[in-house]
Formats: C-alpha cells, sequence, structure tokens
C-alpha cells in the first residue's frame, strides 16, 4: 500500500485520487437493496461447523430469491468461530455463491485492525459482493474507529459496510462520523444500523444521499422502513423467502399485501422472543441443517412450544419457495 502524509490527506486530496481503486463504478455491481438475510451457521452433533450445511444454505438462499446473503455477523455467533473456521466458511461461501443471483457480503470484522485486515485481505481474494465490518471491539475511541475503517477502505475494491451495533458500548459511530467517511471513501457509505433512536438516526442519515448509498436495518419494523424509503434489512435466515417476497411487494407498489404478508411473518418472529433458539428448529425443520446444535446456547423445546411454532409457520408455508 502506497505511503502518504497525514498532511496531504487533511489538504483535501481525496482517496479517490490517492487510490484510484477506490473510485467504484456501479456497472456490472449487483443492488445493495433488498433482502440480505444474516445466514446462520450450522453444526454437527459434535459441535463442529458443518461446512456441507452451509454450502446448502447458499442454495435455500438462492431458492428463496432474497436480494443478498451476510455471513459472519452476530446472528451467524461469529464470535463463538475460531480464525480458521471463519476463514473456511468464507472460501465455501465464495464457490457457493459464484453464479448465482443473490448478493454475497462477507464479514470481516475483528477485534482491531490488525485482525480485520487477515478477514478483509482473504475476501479480497475471494470477490464477494461487499464486505461488512462491526466495530473493532478493542476500539477506545472514534480515531481508532476511523483507522480501522479507513484502512478496510484502503484494502476493499467493493462496497463496505458498517454494522453500528455490537462493537464497544461506550463508543458510538456518530452519523457526522459515517458521513465523513463515506465523503472520503467512494466504497463507504453503506449502513447496517442497530442503534437506537434507530428511525431517527437513519432520518439523518438518508438527509446525505447520494453520499450515504445503502441504508439498511435489522429491526422487526420494515413496513414502516419501506415507506421511508430506506434501502434493505438484514433479518435472520429461517424466513428468508418471506422477506425477499416483502421487498418484491415493496418493489411493486403494493404496501397492503406487504403488511398482510407481514402480519404472518410476526407470529413467528414475536414467538423467538418466547422461544430462544427456535430459529435453528425452523432451518432444520425446513431441510437447510441436519440439527439444531449451537454453540450459543442448547435449545430444547418442550412440545406446547413445538405446537405453538407448527401452528404459526402454518399460516407461512402457502409463501414459501424453498
Amino acid at each position: 500500500m502506497p505511503t502518504y502524509t497525514r498532511r496531504a490527506l487533511l489538504a483535501g486530496v481525496g482517496p479517490a485520487v490517492l487510490f484510484p481503486k477506490l473510485a467504484l463504478s456501479e456497472s456490472g455491481r449487483k443492488p445493495m437493496r433488498g433482502a440480505f438475510p444474516i445466514m446462520a451457521t450450522p453444526y454437527t452433533e459434535s459441535n463442529a461447523v458443518d461446512y456441507e450445511d452451509l454450502a446448502r444454505e447458499v442454495d435455500f438462499m438462492d431458492r428463496c430469491g432474497v436480494q443478498g446473503m451476510v455471513w459472519p455477523q452476530s446472528a451467524s455467533e461469529y464470535t463463538k468461530l475460531t480464525k480458521e473456521e471463519r476463514m473456511k466458511g468464507m472460501e465455501i461461501l465464495a464457490k457457493a455463491a459464484k453464479g448465482r443471483k443473490p448478493a454475497l457480503v462477507l464479514g470481516v470484522q475483528g477485534a482491531n485492525t490488525e485482525e480485520m485486515l487477515e478477514y478483509a485481505r482473504l475476501a479480497e481474494k475471494l470477490e464477494p459482493d461487499a464486505v461488512i465490518a462491526i466495530p473493532p471491539a478493542e476500539g477506545k475511541n472514534l480515531e481508532d474507529f476511523r483507522t480501522y475503517y479507513r484502512t478496510l477502505c484502503w484494502t476493499a475494491r467493493r462496497p463496505v459496510f458498517i454494522q453500528t451495533s455490537a462493537g464497544p458500548r461506550d463508543v458510538v459511530p456518530t452519523t457526522e462520523f459515517i458521513v465523513e467517511l463515506a465523503r472520503q471513501f467512494p466504497n463507504f457509505g453503506y449502513v447496517k444500523e442497530e442503534l437506537d433512536p434507530l428511525i431517527p438516526r437513519m432520518l439523518e442519515m438518508s438527509k446525505h444521499r447520494p453520499v450515504i448509498k445503502a441504508l439498511f436495518s435489522g429491526s422487526g419494523g420494515w413496513p414502516y422502513e419501506m415507506r421511508l424509503g430506506f434501502d434493505g434489512m438484514m433479518p435472520g435466515a429461517p424466513y428468508s423467502d418471506i422477506y425477499a417476497q416483502l421487498w418484491e411487494l415493496n418493489e411493486a407498489g403494493q404496501p397492503r399485501k406487504v403488511r398482510e404478508l407481514f402480519s404472518k411473518l410476526l407470529l413467528m418472529t414475536t414467538l423467538e422472543r418466547q422461544i430462544p433458539g427456535m430459529r435453528l428448529y425452523i432451518m432444520k425443520r425446513r431441510g437447510v441443517f441436519k440439527t439444531m446444535v449451537s454453540r450459543r446456547s442448547e435449545f430444547k423445546p418442550e412440545p406446547k412450544a413445538i405446537a405453538e411454532i407448527e401452528e404459526n409457520f402454518e399460516l407461512l408455508k402457502p409463501y414459501l419457495r424453498a
């Protein structure tokens, strides 16, 4: 990487000039809009990562019709994976996703800049459609965040998402911070917003379009976010075909049908708060995973819990694609 002085950067020489590879063209790129589920991580009964099922999950996403897919993030239990498991998983997904319609977004977050770079450099070799990074767990202030994301933007030849949550609790990536970096780097400005107050933060960032290029959330209020003109959502994996159809209905200008379908989905997503672990039940129920094994918690549903899940799931069956 070329070395440039801090004075040169402060003098207004933009990264797109210093690093011509950052001047992204949208031509030939998959749109960063729509339903981009966070893929779950499957395990064998012996608690090893099941790479066969991970590849099968790509096929599931494709058949569901999602616009994108993301791995590994918090819902993927990325903190429970070793570096070797993450890297092998990235390679498996890149191979499985090749030639598929959904955009592939690889998570490259690390505890610090050095750790993040290991994943980012591998991602560059694998050529996903975008990368995403949670803030550095060891970051002490926004200057640490700034170094981390600048380094990622210099390394990546593709869109870079920032996930605003799951980093250090006492350091908040402000709107001003995100907009500042988006002005400096043409491949930044893609945001997965999860911090409160969520809607006010997203509305404030939307004032800075086109510098801010895409606004996603991971919340449960997608119809309202669609009304506000935001760009997508990164939900959990089990109902990927439902989320894909919600986006398609929105794009077709059918808000009433969006709400009708979303109301059926809410029965399942609301139940998840009362029956933790049921996402893995659904992934196995739908034939994507062989087990319900998780490294985060053990899931042993009672018969009444299964009955409640099944009755609610019945309402979604007419809309399933995979």
